[in-house]
């Protein structure tokens, strides 16, 4: 049972990190788009994809697994914890794109 909540933890961790990463990869996505710079701006953003993409398959792995082994994992607030940031960053994602198309928007509209 030890042996399963320390790989319950170490998953956590490995969608914490990576999610974590996304998150950093979106702010300078949106720090880029505030200069106008969308070169940098879709370079970040397609970087945090790739590292929320990371921690949703390292979620999603786990929840398969304890599906089809029929057996509960044990409870781990840090796992919790770690979907928890997962959904928050995936909306960070999604609300920095919106943000980015409104930035494209406004810099097409004074350069008319």
């Amino acid at each position: 049972m030890e042996n399963m909540q320390e790989k319950m933890e170490q998953i956590a961790m490995e969608i914490i990190l990576a999610a974590g990463d996304a998150r950093i990869e979106a702010n300078k996505a949106l720090d880029a788009a505030e200069s106008f710079d969308f070169v940098t701006a879709d370079q970040c953003l397609q970087e945090a994809r790739k590292n929320i993409v990371k921690a949703h398959n390292a979620q999603t792995d786990t929840m398969q697994k304890e599906i089809a082994s029929e057996e509960s994992f044990p409870t781990s607030i840090l796992f919790n914890h770690a979907q928890d940031t997962l959904m928050t960053v995936m909306t960070e994602i999604n609300m920095t794109e919106r943000f980015i198309r409104m930035f494209r928007i406004l810099d097409q509209k004074f350069s008319a």
